[in-house]
């Protein structure tokens, strides 16, 4: 019990004790945080850090300190690290996924966020009543528009022959885009003549779980959306589904690497480039002239050749081998 009531003074003394040292430093300091731990998620922050480097802002080189955090899922110790962050006065915050931005957001309306793997601040409700987001955010977004076409790809691939096509979705009930998402494509889905039975999952632990009783309604295929918590639950749904002979689509290409059979989507390593680029500017002339938060640049058409072979389904020549 006495360890319990100073576990959070431990965190502090640690984030802290980390920090301090570097913030003094006379170069640039990014607080780069990541909301929770994911294979795929963490090449956002591969593909910033690169493209710091490839302007000139590189660790080796002592020419910027990024203070890289991850908390672990866990709303509290995101809090935390951002507080921190904003205390000490960084000069710029990156935020991955739309926890950590959304976080930034509610903390500081000064230092520059340049965000990643996050939806347009109409879908962070952080929007004002224009429409316009918050001045300090920058960085990369993205809309919806491309999950259509993600979805649209699995009555082409899979074709059955005159049976209504049953696809399986798990979505998170405390994410607007979660949420958004699924709307939007049992609005698809209707005019593709395909059947959505989606399950919510609000916590990784009863992934397993939600999984088996989609699969228990008999469905053809299961569809990944841009989810925090199919993210980070991804190998348990995936291994659930091979073990029912169940391909599992998405709109995500990392996730294709892990095991989807294909996807088109944002690659996330440049879209975590594509925010390291703006940051890079701004720590060239400390001024946001000229940023603002663009859409994201680069989608791709994504296959997994064996788990391609495995199901049997013929790719279109206009996908690319993901790598």
């Amino acid at each position: 019990m006495n360890f319990l009531r100073i576990l959070p003074v431990l965190v502090s003394i640690t984030i802290i004790a980390s920090c301090s040292s570097s913030i003094k430093n006379n170069v640039p300091v990014v607080g780069f945080v990541d909301a929770f731990e994911d294979a795929t998620i963490s090449q956002a922050k591969d593909g910033f850090i690169e493209a710091l480097k490839k302007n000139g802002f590189s660790e080796d080189q002592k020419t910027v300190k990024i203070e890289y955090r991850n908390a672990q899922n866990s709303i509290p110790t995101l809090t935390q690290i951002i507080n921190y962050f904003v205390s000490e006065k960084v000069d710029l915050l990156a935020t991955s996924t739309t926890l950590a931005t959304v976080a930034a957001i509610q903390k500081t309306k000064n230092i520059p966020i340049f965000q990643m793997v996050s939806p347009t601040p109409e879908r962070m409700k952080v929007a004002d009543a224009i429409g316009k987001g918050p001045a300090n955010l920058y960085g990369t977004m993205e809309e919806l528009n491309y999950i259509d076409t993600s979805f649209a790809i699995i009555p082409k691939l899979l074709k059955p022959k005159g049976a209504q096509l049953t696809i399986g979705m798990i979505y998170n009930q405390s994410e607007p885009q979660s949420a958004d998402a699924l709307q939007r494509i049992q609005e698809l889905a209707a005019k593709l003549n395909v059947k959505v039975i989606a399950l919510p999952l609000n916590s990784t632990t009863d992934a397993q779980l939600v999984t088996q009783a989609l699969l228990n309604k008999g469905i053809d295929a299961f569809f990944a959306i841009p989810d925090n918590t199919v993210f980070s639950a991804f190998e348990t749904i995936r291994k659930s589904c091979d073990q029912n002979n169940v391909p599992v689509f998405t709109s995500e290409a990392g996730l294709v690497q892990r095991g989807a059979v294909a996807a088109f989507g944002a690659d996330i390593y440049q879209w975590g480039y594509q925010s390291g680029q703006q940051a890079a500017q701004y720590l060239k002339t400390h001024k946001t002239d000229g940023l603002k938060l663009e859409m994201v640049k680069i989608r791709r058409r994504v296959y997994n050749p064996a788990v391609a072979k495995k199901y049997n389904i013929r790719i279109p020549a206009d996908f690319v081998t993901v790598k």
